[in-house]
């Protein structure tokens, strides 16, 4: 599966708001040893675990 090209600020967006999600709670989606929903969120956006979509015009 090819990784789609975000831009820096699409990628700063998912990754943003997966942190937030993984803060309030959610389950996460690797098995991580990391503590920080940030590096969190970061090492699932790594491993295309994110189930969040861009959409473009």
């Amino acid at each position: 599966m090819q990784t789609p090209m975000y831009t820096r600020y699409e990628r700063a967006r998912i990754i943003g708001a997966r942190a937030l999600q993984i803060s309030m709670g959610a389950p996460l989606l690797i098995k991580t040893s990391k503590i920080d929903p940030l590096e969190i969120a970061i090492e699932e956006f790594t491993h295309n675990k994110i189930p969040i979509t861009v959409k473009r015009k």
